[in-house]
């Protein structure tokens, strides 16, 4: 369902129905659909979503008396029939990134519309409480509600949204991490922007590892203890060539730097092998273009593979405690440095934060093994 939820929305809206009153009408065909499918599946899925969400769609104009001028298109429901076999998505994607919208309320609206995340997930990307970003999304749309969704709006808010999405794909759900790959495709097809073939390369080269990050219980594996073996080696081959395209534009942008740091794990034949000098030199050009407080976490486990643990460390102390993770780095770097009790002790609180049950599992498990 979550698939199509998308794809029914780009099919109201090109019907005419508004943004923000398209996207509530799919969320009530979808609590629909969870309540009547397994009794009754349907044969034909999307045209049976259409169906039930333009219904709502009527129904939710019809309660708005704002809105009369709307309802005579309404009524004028097309005949019955299968549902049209266009993919909108991207189109959509390009376009809820609106002008009259912030970066930020942008991205959160479409996550949540199109993308198919929760107001929780799309809270933990931003680093923000669940309630402002619920907040966020709610004045997104009451400001796109009167405006028509007929022009494209920033590229760099529709690369934002894809990279969220793949993120939160790539810790937990398959099917989101291989949407963004499908949609980012796309828009490289279409797009000659480095920034776009860069964010395609990132996607492409953490994607390869994905087998490999769990063992057959289902157990976390880090980065190091990883089988190499396991990762697609065509995929690495097809980021590598898209970002060396990239780079070769010199217009450098933090998805290249990204998808060059990746390309250097990935090129590595062992862990031991890694060019961390390297990398740690592409998370300085990565600071230089966005300072953010997660490149820096990310950063100093570099800098301590590179230079050391009380180096690591130093370069940890700039970053902010609160920011997720911290205290995971903290304890690995304090375990290389040959502090066992320090690192025991920061691993369980960085359990105790944890956002999933397989990372809060490893962070456990790591600080029992230090503890016996």
């Amino acid at each position: 369902m979550r698939e199509l939820a998308g794809e029914v929305l780009g099919v109201l809206v090109r019907r005419g129905a508004d943004f923000a009153t398209a996207e509530d009408a799919v969320q009530e065909a979808l609590l629909a659909a969870v309540q009547a499918w397994p009794d009754e599946p349907p044969r034909d899925a999307k045209g049976w979503l259409v169906t039930v969400a333009w219904r709502k769609f009527i129904d939710l104009t019809r309660a708005d008396t704002a809105r009369r001028a709307r309802e005579e298109r309404a009524f004028a429901e097309p005949a019955p029939g299968p549902a049209e076999n266009a993919d909108d998505t991207l189109e959509l994607y390009l376009r809820c990134a609106h002008p009259s919208l912030s970066q930020a309320s942008a991205v959160a609206l479409t996550l949540r519309a199109l993308g198919g995340l929760t107001t929780r997930q799309i809270a933990e990307a931003y680093l923000v409480p669940e309630a402002t970003m619920a907040q966020r999304i709610s004045r997104a749309k009451r400001t796109v509600s009167a405006v028509r969704f007929d022009l494209p709006g920033e590229l760099s808010t529709v690369l934002t949204t894809l990279y969220l999405v793949f993120n939160e794909g790539y810790s937990g759900d398959l099917d989101l991490a291989a949407e963004a790959i499908r949609l980012t495709r796309q828009l490289a097809s279409i797009s000659h922007e480095p920034e776009v073939a860069g964010l395609l390369a990132l996607m492409l080269l953490h994607h390869a590892r994905r087998d490999a990050r769990t063992d057959e219980a289902g157990r976390l594996v880090p980065l190091a203890a990883q089988d190499r073996s396991r990762w697609r080696t065509d995929l690495i081959a097809e980021g590598i060539d898209l970002l060396q395209d990239a780079l070769a534009e010199d217009r450098l942008g933090p998805y290249q730097a990204q998808a060059a740091i990746a390309a250097l794990h990935a090129d590595a034949p062992s862990a031991d092998e890694t060019d961390w000098v390297q990398i740690v030199e592409w998370y300085d050009e990565l600071l230089r273009l966005t300072d953010s407080p997660v490149v820096r976490l990310n950063r100093a486990v570099a800098v301590g593979e590179a230079d050391g643990a009380r180096a690591g460390l130093a370069a940890l102390a700039e970053v902010e405690p609160s920011i997720p993770r911290h205290a995971a780095v903290a304890a690995y770097l304090h375990e290389k440095g040959g502090d066992p009790d320090a690192a025991a002790r920061l691993y369980a609180e960085a359990a105790a934060r944890a956002s999933n049950l397989a990372e809060r599992d490893h962070l456990t498990r790591q600080a029992a093994r230090l503890r016996q």
